[in-house]
């Protein structure tokens, strides 16, 4: 499903460069759910804008899906990315005039489906969350945990072949951070293909596979015995 070799990136600092990826080798199998764990400055979230086809690598492949991602333009990356990838943000990046339907159903609009097939699969995926009830709701009346449901909801409604979760839980307490990953567990369980950046060891536990970036390299992937985050709530 994702395929890496050889990847570096550098960016310019003043008149010198960063070398930021020093050389990445990755690859991801359909239905895997990963962790990517590295301190601040590590690459992790290099890496992920790179998986995310927000930037480009300056040296080495990446393939999505077997399609090859390099030397795209905007209008280019901006179809592969509805096509491919689902975002998900520590952040919960809603649109705050917006109810929670409209939320889940904005991508659909942008995939030129019709008004009310956009409602009928977002109200799906809403109540596959466990919200249908608080669809009418605006984000401000949403607790955390509600809004990161609600960003999954919509992140799954434009069917991806792949997750990318940035810090998913690093703005919800503890229990709530559980019950997310529950449900990220479940969803993974039916096939999805998830990747999880995090610091936080525990929730990388609750993946199968971590792998540890330090300096723009791995210094360690390795599959674990999955924490069911269920048994922890």
């Amino acid at each position: 499903m994702i395929e890496i070799k050889d990847l570096h990136k550098s960016y310019k600092v003043g008149k010198n460069a960063l070398h930021v990826l020093k050389g990445i080798n990755f690859s991801v199998k359909e239905g895997e759910l990963v962790s990517i764990m590295g301190s601040s400055g590590s690459g992790k979230s290099t890496l992920l804008n790179i998986l995310g086809i927000l930037d480009e690598a300056d040296e080495g492949t990446y393939h999505l899906d077997g399609v090859p991602i390099k030397n795209l333009n905007e209008r280019i990356a901006a179809n592969y990315r509805n096509k491919f990838l689902g975002f998900i943000f520590q952040s919960f990046n809603l649109i705050n005039y917006k109810s929670a339907l409209d939320n889940v159903a904005l991508p659909l609009y942008y995939q030129g489906i019709s008004r009310g097939e956009r409602n009928d699969r977002a109200m799906s995926y809403l109540e596959k969350v466990g919200l249908a009830e608080w669809a009418t709701h605006k984000p401000n009346e949403l607790s955390g945990g509600q809004k990161q449901r609600v960003a999954i909801a919509r992140a799954l409604a434009s069917h991806p072949k792949v997750l990318l979760a940035d810090e998913l839980t690093g703005a919800l307490d503890t229990k709530t951070s559980y019950e997310i990953m529950d449900l990220v567990q479940k969803i993974n369980d039916e096939g999805k293909t998830i990747l999880v950046v995090t610091h936080e060891e525990d929730i990388a536990q609750m993946t199968k596979r971590i792998v540890h970036l330090k300096d723009g390299v791995i210094i360690n992937d390795e599959k674990v015995e999955q924490v069911r985050a269920i048994e922890n709530v």
